[in-house]
């Protein structure tokens, strides 16, 4: 078979399209010699000499097929010699292969459009070009849709790389990728370009290293351990239960002592004894609602409505204390003092303030909601938790509490806020093992996956280990950007996802570079491998952009160390 001229082919820059017959077809590549469903082998020639490693053919580059009225998409995935000794003095035989994606039709107006699958497959001998620029224009062109640049392509960056925001947010999405790629970069991008492009939309993003506040300073309000007021009586049974044994399962008569004291406590709150209106006469800390005698309305024992009926620490106290005093004991008495013990220390404790130091001066959650989900947000729509701060037994049921009350809120404005939950580590949420996690963390944020669409609860999931994620979780992920991944489980996982026309896509996976990514799903037009804009250090999230200044060199004293280990 003739080979193509090798006429300096093998550029880096993609040739200019043809404009004029007269022009030399330097654009070709080689011809087709193979053909076989989703795939195709390309034959084109090498210089002995300068072979180059940077050429038309290069691995996961595009190319195109030239049928005429239309140009078959092929994406290089694999290429090789097809003599065993390389001929130093002339040219050399490759084997491009290539998998096809679909093709640019030309219109009758003169107009192309990309159409996903194939059409006309290429007759043995077709001729393989570089794709035009045109064409790649083409293929990541989002149509009618409202786009919004994230970036630009690898193989060309004259080409910007676009997603829909509004696909982006309402189909939930993943940034998938090994340490040190550029994940938070890359989510603090896009937040970013999300919130201009939605000035109402609430951002609440769960921060296990404290780094994003520093991306957002202008437009986000950060919360921490000291700053934030999560009342003990907002979290439901197993969530309060979690936070009291520290996340060991608690033992059957310890559960239902729990949970037969809080709802004598809860009831006593609204309902008033004498002895207690006489005790609590003077007071300025204790807040009592004013319908006093009034009875509770069906339904608020359970569900959303149990957010609205708080308690006292002091009457847990005081029903545990009566349940020890009773001459019929229902429960063992070691065990219902090892629970006020544990009560106790967890109220002593100055780390877990945040719970205990204001939760009786609010009547209802709704400065809670206010605070967290920036209602109204007033310029400041993102809302950075640092979960750091918090104890690590806490951090599962603060999750999940502040997952769930991301589902209510969206629910109950009937669509009017949209709120976009972002998971950063979101493996330590949902793992894929169900004996491992919180089972209602892993409930609240599926719940947002499965239903929040509906409601305008959005999801976002970044986690450097998607092996260990929940599945279902990331089956409910319209889009995702896959960057560096090393590890073949990992792999396997975006294989599973990514659609079977792209496929060899993935193949480089594990050697793409820093603010790289394979973006696929629904918020782009097709798959694209793509580099995220370059942003400036202030706009980096704060481990991967700031300094540390002349008072964080400072070696802190020993004292200090121990206050703050301590909470205090």
């Amino acid at each position: 078979m003739q080979l193509p001229a090798n006429n300096s082919q093998f550029e880096t820059k993609i040739a200019p399209d043809r404009r004029d017959v007269t022009q030399p077809a330097d654009r070709a590549l080689g011809r087709v010699i193979a053909c076989a469903g989703s795939r195709a082998t390309i034959v084109a020639s090498a210089s002995g000499a300068a072979p180059g490693a940077q050429d038309g053919c290069a691995i996961g580059r595009l190319l195109s097929i030239n049928l005429g009225k239309s140009r078959i998409v092929g994406l290089v995935y694999e290429m090789r010699a097809l003599e065993p000794v390389w001929n130093e003095a002339g040219a050399n035989a490759v084997a491009v292969e290539v998998e096809l994606l679909g093709e640019v039709v030309d219109g009758e107006s003169g107009t192309a459009r990309f159409e996903s699958g194939i059409t006309t497959y290429p007759p043995i001998g077709t001729l393989a070009h570089r794709i035009r620029l045109r064409d790649l224009e083409h293929i990541h062109d989002l149509g009618h849709r409202k786009g919004v640049v994230v970036g630009c392509l690898t193989q060309d960056a004259g080409v910007a790389a676009s997603v829909d925001i509004e696909r982006l947010l309402t189909r939930h999405f993943a940034v998938l990728g090994t340490t040190g790629v550029g994940k938070s970069s890359a989510v603090a991008l896009m937040l970013r370009k999300a919130v201009a492009a939605k000035p109402n939309l609430r951002v609440l993003i769960l921060d296990p290293h404290n780094e994003y506040a520093h991306a957002f300073p202008e437009n986000s309000a950060r919360i921490d351990a000291s700053t934030v007021d999560l009342p003990f009586w907002l979290f439901r049974f197993e969530e309060f239960a979690d936070i009291v044994f520290r996340g060991r399962p608690p033992l059957e008569d310890e559960a239902e002592i729990l949970r037969e004291v809080i709802a004598v406590a809860r009831s006593r709150y609204r309902v008033v004894s004498p002895q207690d209106m006489a005790r609590d006469l003077g007071s300025s800390v204790l807040k009592r609602p004013l319908d006093l005698g009034s009875a509770r309305k069906p339904g608020e024992t359970g569900g959303t409505a149990e957010l609205a009926a708080p308690y006292r620490l002091a009457d847990l106290f005081a029903a545990i204390d009566e349940l020890i005093g009773l001459h019929e004991l229902r429960y063992p008495r070691t065990t219902l003092r090892a629970l006020r013990v544990r009560l106790e220390a967890l109220h002593g404790d100055p780390r877990y303030g945040f719970l205990f130091a204001h939760a009786n001066s609010m009547e209802t959650i709704a400065p809670v909601i206010s605070q967290i989900f920036r209602v109204p947000h007033r310029g400041r729509p993102i809302t950075v938790f640092q979960l750091a701060g918090l104890p690590s037994e806490v951090v599962n049921a603060v999750a999940s509490s502040l997952a769930r009350l991301a589902f209510d809120l969206a629910m109950a404005s009937h669509g009017s806020y949209e709120i976009l939950l972002l998971c950063e580590e979101a493996h330590r949420y949902v793992p894929q093992d169900p004996a491992l996690g919180f089972a209602p963390t892993r409930q609240a944020i599926a719940r947002i996956a499965k239903e929040g669409r509906k409601y305008g609860a959005y999801l976002g999931i970044v986690t450097q280990r998607p092996g260990e994620l929940d599945p279902t979780i990331l089956s409910q992920c319209s889009t995702v950007f896959a960057m560096r991944l090393g590890n073949d489980r990992d792999q396997e996982i975006i294989r599973a996802a990514i659609a079977d026309a792209s496929a060899s896509t993935i193949a480089f996976l594990s050697s793409i570079g820093n603010r790289e990514a394979i973006a696929f799903g629904e918020a782009v037009a097709t798959t694209m491998r793509m580099r995220f804009l370059e942003q400036r250090p202030e706009e980096l999230p704060a481990m991967a952009g700031r300094l540390p200044s002349e008072a964080d060199r400072r070696e802190p004293l020993v004292e200090e160390l121990v206050a703050r280990m301590r909470g205090l």
